[in-house]
């Protein structure tokens, strides 16, 4: 199902305005226009959720299959290529399915409860892929991770979740706190995502079902919404 979902959102990107591939679609501004358009019919619009809420019900949902830009897609994917595989394994396809709808669902809905007025269209899978690494580490806390740091050159260096992740968080969460009004990353989406999935997998599988042994190491990507 990991693999199903990635090439699902990578088909719907390439087949939408957003990848610039499809010709049906124009150049210029009538490529701008039209991605305006199909962001604010597939993506959540915080304003018109909460003053339509049945017509726009859905949106949450479709949300998580768009993405904005080429970096937004790959960023997205490589997080859940490397943790989203280990997880559903250890959920089961049916189960993690619904998870990852679910938890991604919830994200979407608690970044327009918190900017309930806001005009701008939310789209991309990242509320549903942090839910993914909220659980990832709550099951596999010491995995190690290759990590690429800045201030280390950009060298690999393999640390285990509990490091990485918590540390993740916490980037989301400062970001979130200095983020101004207007198109950006959604980092309350990340954050509420991050937490459902971990409460979930800690709530659904106990103490006892963590894994500490290290598994096969796995390179880090960069997360935007």
């Amino acid at each position: 199902m990991t693999y199903g979902l990635i090439a699902l959102c990578c088909l719907l990107f390439v087949l939408g305005p957003a990848s610039g591939l499809t010709p049906g679609y124009g150049t210029g501004d009538a490529l701008l226009a039209a991605q305006r358009a199909y962001f604010r019919r597939w993506g959540v619009v915080p304003a018109e959720l909460f003053a339509r809420p049945v017509r726009e019900a859905l949106t949450p949902a479709t949300a998580l299959f768009v993405h904005g830009s080429w970096v937004h897609l790959l960023g997205n994917m490589l997080f859940l290529f490397v943790f989203g595989a280990m997880t559903e394994e250890r959920m089961g396809r049916v189960e993690f399915s619904l998870f990852y709808l679910g938890c991604g669902y919830l994200a979407l809905l608690g970044y327009a409860a918190a900017n309930a007025t806001s005009e701008q269209s939310l789209v991309g899978a990242s509320g549903a892929i942090s839910a993914v690494l909220g659980a990832f580490l709550y099951l596999f806390p010491r995995a190690r991770v290759t990590s690429l740091l800045p201030f280390l050159f950009f060298l690999p260096v393999r640390f285990p979740a509990w490091v990485v992740l918590p540390f993740w968080a916490a980037l989301q969460w400062a970001a979130a706190g200095q983020t101004s009004a207007g198109p950006g990353v959604a980092y309350l989406a990340h954050l509420v995502g991050f937490g459902l999935g971990f409460g979930y997998a800690w709530v659904r599988y106990g103490r006892a079902a963590r894994v500490n042994c290290a598994p096969a190491p796995a390179p880090e990507g960069e997360n935007q919404p």
